[in-house]
């Protein structure tokens, strides 16, 4: 009972933030809410002076560190929250005051087993940016190399394991409403969340990300990956490369420095194609702020901690989705989606198929100048809410970074369309995709895979039959008290303050 209480005051109080920024007036007449969470959604923003539209970024800022990663894990889910609580999300500032350099100096040497000066030459005691999980500062190591020394936040693991739990928890009970709340599986999103988090709280992690995609992009023009300092990397302390260079979001630094803009917004575009549609393995945090350019003219991606992945039958799946929509193949499409398991077998494909062109034709009737294709795969995900489409959080990872992408490059170059840029690039890759060999080593490889799972199919088919003579299984164990019933409605009415802030937009 006292974790209950502890949860639900939480959420008690983050709702009263949520409500002071206007996050919970949309709910006060949403009729599907149960009354208890529609009258909490009023109370909550009693003596305030509530902004007529929701100020979702400044409310999750506001709540603390994990409340902003939590922002910015659900500007990747608008089937969730609504295109426009994303929209407002993705302007999440991921700042917070520095933490002192006598807690940065503790951490340093207690994680590489030293004197901070037996690693580090110089080290600056004023970072250059301090955000949520950790702040950064210039250093030259004792070989004379000029880094970029990354460090974790002191406690910041216990802030962030506590506000988790209470996602947890909420997330339960969001569930148990049943239909649209069961449907967008809550409990999966914070999940997903947890994982995000600790692989941002591992700055190992981090490195090898970096590591990886630098080697695998290694050959491409005009881009650079900084390279790791292995020896001065924990999972606290993170060393790389220091990048002199102009950020692309200082957009008069980048005009006075002569550098081709529309070069660089058509290499931003490729680079990322390159990453996703090739290597199934892309930077999917690829905005202004983690993108500099350096001395050699080249792209340089700092920050690595959020990174996609698409396998190949993920990637050939979106191939085909991708030119069944560009060619208005809407069967195809359709089928797509019920051979890859998106949508449940009970709906008609001809149904789906139809709906499809509701999506494509408004969009795809516009010349292909005007065509996004973030926003063709943002409606197409749209429209699979009424087919109950379960959601595909790599899909989703994919589809806001390609928005993000887009409006990188129409920054740089007004002109910009990311599919002119992209056209030549994805004609062949979805030529070579679709082509007779390609479906061919597909199904060679999940033969193979089906094959390889009969021997564990087998083991379970066979633990399921009894054996003659055996003991009758044991009767379940009676569940504790209070864990069985639930939390009473009082309870439920301070979770579903929360709550409502939790799934911010979901049901408008």
């Amino acid at each position: 009972m006292t974790a209950q209480l502890v949860h639900a005051w939480r959420m008690f109080r983050w709702g009263r933030i949520l409500a002071r920024h206007g996050v919970l007036r949309p709910f006060e007449d949403i009729q599907d809410l149960p009354a208890s969470a529609r009258l909490l959604a009023r109370l909550a923003r009693v003596g305030f002076n509530v902004p007529p539209r929701p100020e979702y970024a400044h409310a999750f800022e506001a709540i603390g560190p994990a409340a902003i990663k939590l922002g910015q894990a659900l500007a990747t889910r608008p089937d969730l929250i609504g295109q426009d609580a994303a929209r407002d999300l993705q302007r999440l500032q991921d700042k917070l005051p520095a933490f002192p350099f006598a807690q940065v100096k503790a951490t340093v040497e207690r994680e590489l087993g030293g004197p901070i000066g037996q690693f580090y030459a110089s080290f600056d005691e004023t970072p250059i940016g301090a955000a949520s999980i950790a702040q950064v500062h210039k250093a030259v190591t004792t070989d004379g190399r000029t880094v970029a020394v990354k460090v974790l936040r002191p406690h910041i693991e216990e802030i962030f394991a506590e506000a988790i739990g209470t996602y947890f928890w909420a997330a339960a009970r969001l569930e148990r409403l049943g239909g649209e709340a069961a449907r967008l599986r809550p409990r999966i999103v914070i999940d997903t969340f947890r994982q995000w988090v600790d692989r941002e709280l591992d700055f190992r992690l981090e490195a090898a990300n970096a590591a990886e995609l630098g080697s695998r992009l290694e050959s491409f023009q005009n881009f650079h990956v900084p390279a790791i300092d292995w020896e001065r990397t924990t999972k606290r302390v993170l060393t790389m490369e220091w990048i002199d260079g102009i950020p692309l979001t200082d957009r008069a630094a980048l005009e006075a420095s002569g550098h081709d803009l529309k070069a660089l917004a058509a290499t931003v575009v490729r680079v990322f194609l390159q990453q996703a549609i090739v290597d199934g393995y892309f930077h999917a945090d690829f905005h202004h702020g983690n993108l500099f350019i350096d001395g050699k003219g080249r792209l340089v991606a700092i920050d690595f901690g959020i990174m996609g992945r698409l396998d190949r039958l993920g990637r050939r799946y979106l191939a085909e989705i991708l030119y069944g929509l560009l060619t208005r193949n809407y069967k195809r499409v359709a089928e797509i989606h019920f051979e890859a398991g998106y949508v449940p077998p009970y709906h008609s494909v001809e149904e789906f198929a139809t709906a499809l062109r509701a999506v494509g034709d408004p969009i795809l009737g516009k010349p292909v100048k005007e065509i996004s294709v973030g926003r063709l795969l943002e409606q197409l995900f749209a429209i699979t809410r009424i087919f109950e489409m379960q959601t595909q959080p790599h899909l989703l990872l994919l589809q806001k970074t390609l928005v993000m992408v887009e409006g990188l490059a129409a920054s740089l170059d007004p002109d910009a369309n990311m599919w002119e840029i992209a056209e030549p690039f994805l004609n062949g890759w979805i030529r070579d995709e679709l082509s007779l060999e390609s479906r061919a080593a597909d199904e060679i490889i999940r033969f193979v895979r089906d094959v390889r799972s009969l021997p564990d199919v087998a083991r379970r088919l066979m633990a399921q039959v009894p054996v003659q003579g055996a003991a009758p299984p044991l009767p379940p164990l009676p569940e504790e008290e209070g864990t069985a019933r639930g939390p009473g409605w009082w309870i439920v009415g301070l979770a579903m303050t929360f709550l409502a802030g939790l799934a911010i937009g979901w049901l408008v």
